[in-house]
């Protein structure tokens, strides 16, 4: 259990906002699997969201299932921040998180995202003015600065808690950095050391139980949150929180339940977006959960130009007949076909004696609304 300020929460664990991915059907699924509590959604401009535009009211999407909930605003304007924060209170939003880490340019230039760790003081009064309005509490989510030279994280989550934020979310990457080289535990601890009493959650290749773990232990840091992991993994949330109750390793998903996850994505693609505008959002979709399936590529040509629930079941039947030689009895694939395990950046040098061909060290960062990520 866990408190941001008056949300008490019942896990430690977070779905990170991921652009174009946390929308409304996969916060569902990761949900229905369990282990998460407080699920964000993709990152919202804050002027379109007080312009009520029609793009920015189906990011904030959500039903009654879909609870706790956090938006993420981006924006740099104080009174615009403000007013799309008040207006996510109206509709019964569990917390605002303010975007401080996005590195893309389109963000960064207009003074949101991680520009908004080069000046701490207006940063700061954007806070002020947000915290002093609402009745629920408002986040932030960092890096550990904009580049190695400028490592301003541990002053600013101090000037953040000043301003009244309830907690904070720490990527352990710089702007610079993008989403390439490692992560770095060291910064993500001297970020958890410079709060004074709000609970600090790190970010950044959580992309197994182990790797959630091992972050905990050596930041210090309250929670984790997990973003492209939870793409690649749905289930990381669930296995996690066995790990950290019990010090066991839950058994990865079998292919049957990875597919009934898959294709209950899919259901809820077809629900939220209508059948047409769903199946074609899901064409991205798809793959990532072929990462796991072995030998896919024949699946994933036929998926990227998906145009229907029924192609689907159809192009699904014949992939799993095309799979089947390289199964076993139980149709689990056999050792030489199945795909290496993902070894963390910070975990990479407990598994140098592994050969790289039977790791991988990094997920593919996807194409989202955004140019670069």
């Amino acid at each position: 259990m866990i408190r941001f300020g008056s949300l008490e929460l019942k896990s430690n664990l977070f779905l990170s906002p991921l652009a174009g991915y946390t929308n409304l059907p996969f916060r569902l699924v990761v949900r229905e699997i369990g282990g998460v509590d407080l699920c964000t959604t993709d990152l919202v401009n804050a002027r379109s969201l007080i312009e009520r535009n029609r793009k920015a009211l189906k990011l904030i999407e959500t039903n009654a299932q879909d609870r706790p909930l956090a938006v993420q605003l981006f924006g740099s304007v104080p009174e615009e921040m403000r007013d799309a924060a008040l207006y996510l209170e109206s509709l019964g939003v569990s917390s605002v998180d303010i975007n401080m880490g996005c590195p893309v340019k389109k963000v960064c230039r207009v003074g949101g995202g991680s520009a908004m760790m080069t000046e701490l003081d207006r940063t700061a009064h954007l806070v002020r003015t947000m915290v002093h309005a609402l009745r629920i509490p408002v986040t932030a989510k960092m890096r550990l600065g904009w580049d190695d030279e400028n490592l301003t994280a541990p002053e600013l989550v101090r000037a953040l808690e000043d301003a009244g934020v309830a907690a904070v979310f720490i990527h352990g990457r710089t702007r610079e950095q993008g989403f390439s080289g490692g992560v770095s535990l060291e910064g993500i601890r001297r970020v958890v050391a410079a709060a004074r009493n709000i609970p600090v959650i790190g970010n950044g290749d959580v992309t197994t139980p182990e790797a959630a773990r091992v972050m905990m232990e050596t930041t210090g840091c309250a929670g984790v949150s997990v973003g492209r992991g939870a793409f690649y993994d749905p289930w990381i949330f669930v296995r996690t929180r066995h790990h950290l109750d019990t010090g066991e390793l839950l058994p990865e998903p079998s292919f049957a339940e990875r597919v009934r996850i898959m294709t209950r994505h899919l259901d809820r693609m077809v629900e939220v977006f209508g059948e047409e505008l769903g199946c074609v959002m899901f064409r991205k979709v798809a793959p990532w959960y072929s990462k796991c399936f072995g030998p896919a590529s024949g699946f994933n040509k036929r998926v990227v130009h998906l145009r229907s629930r029924a192609e689907f079941d159809e192009l699904l039947a014949e992939y799993q007949r095309w799979r089947a030689p390289f199964c076993d009895e139980t149709g689990e694939l056999l050792p030489r076909y199945r795909p290496a395990p993902m070894v963390p950046s910070f975990l990479q040098a407990d598994a140098e004696d592994e050969p790289a061909s039977v790791r991988r060290t990094a997920i593919p960062v996807p194409r989202g609304p955004v140019e670069v990520w």
